[in-house]
């Protein structure tokens, strides 16, 4: 008898439910989630018109953050301030102000529900009247007295007891100064996840508007020392030094868009990993939505499930209370 047919069926995988959730090479869930979380004055708005969905919370609020986060099993929220309008200055002080919105939130948050993984950004750019995420000397964007600021600003988020501290400023050497004064100032337990691959990207701009953004004065762009679009090998020796000195984590920002630059990094090191999946690819997504052309639910867990192919350990995403209710209901 004479067989003609095609032996190596990978259909005989696919016929049946269970056995395709046997065999799944990756998986997603609530526990891959971390949810970026606006913080803002009382009186300030609460609606951020370039992310559908989203809103900016004020303290008093952030009993509601407690319940979407119960509620989904979401294990870690992520803090960034909208700084009042009038309020920001040249050198960004009210970063290092223990009273800041994030200081203020992370003690909030970590009375109401103690367990809460907090995690706070470490950037001038909010700040700063520049918009810059350092401090600017000679019309530069000055690296160590950046620095200086910076570590005073990790300072107070550790004091207020934050659990991980996110540099997203890109300048050099930050982690190894943020290290040693979390180990000297009683702090050891306070984690770093860096934004080593943080690229120069054009898919920013919804969050710039959430926090306040006003238009970069002095250096036009951020391509001194944030990493070039153009650049792979940049970026995965940005990630080496970070981890050598003293990153605990590393984020690829952006995310759908630098798939490449977040599998290289998993292929080469061997730390957890985690994507943004950043305001622009968010809007996008809810663009696209809201004009019927494709199915959210599908496009939103297919993009989650990107990064976790990628080589994620989880995801900074604006979608992470809708994911995980989508999640949840199986």
């Amino acid at each position: 008898m004479q067989y003609d047919f095609q032996f190596q069926r990978t259909r005989r995988l696919k016929m049946n439910a269970n056995v395709r959730r046997l065999v799944a090479e990756n998986s997603l869930s609530t526990a891959d989630l971390i949810w970026p979380i606006f913080i803002r004055d009382q009186d300030d708005e609460a609606e951020i018109s370039s992310m559908p969905g989203i809103k900016r919370y004020s303290i008093d609020e952030l009993e509601e953050v407690i319940q979407t986060v119960t509620d989904l099993q979401i294990p870690c929220v992520a803090l960034f301030q909208k700084t009042p309008d009038g309020q920001r200055t040249p050198d960004g002080e009210g970063a290092t102000d223990p009273e800041n919105y994030v200081c203020r939130a992370i003690r909030r948050l970590k009375e109401l529900m103690p367990e809460l993984c907090v995690m706070a950004d470490v950037a001038l750019d909010p700040f700063t009247s520049h918009c810059h995420d350092g401090v600017i000397r000679d019309g530069q964007v000055d690296n160590d007295a950046s620095v200086l600021v910076l570590v005073e600003q990790a300072r107070v988020q550790a004091e207020a007891g934050v659990d991980i501290i996110a540099p997203s400023d890109m300048m050099d050497g930050r982690v190894a100064v943020i290290r040693e004064m979390l180990e000297t100032a009683g702090h050891k337990n306070v984690m770093i996840m860096s934004y080593a691959a943080k690229y120069a990207s054009s898919f920013y701009g919804p969050f710039r508007a959430a926090v306040g953004y006003t238009g970069l004065q002095g250096p036009k762009d951020k391509l001194t020392y944030q990493v070039s679009p153009t650049q792979m090998n940049e970026a995965l020796r940005k990630v080496a030094v970070d981890i050598d000195e003293g990153a605990d984590m590393i984020i690829v920002k952006p995310g759908l868009m630098y798939l490449d630059v977040l599998h290289a990094a998993a292929q080469s090191f061997n730390v957890p990993l985690f994507s943004y999946h950043v305001s622009g690819e968010y809007s996008m997504l809810k663009a696209a939505a809201e004009r019927g052309w494709i199915d959210e639910r599908k496009c939103v867990l297919e993009s989650l499930m990107a990064f976790k192919r990628g080589g994620a350990s989880g995801i900074l995403t604006y979608y992470a209370p809708q994911a995980a209710r989508w999640l949840l209901e199986g």
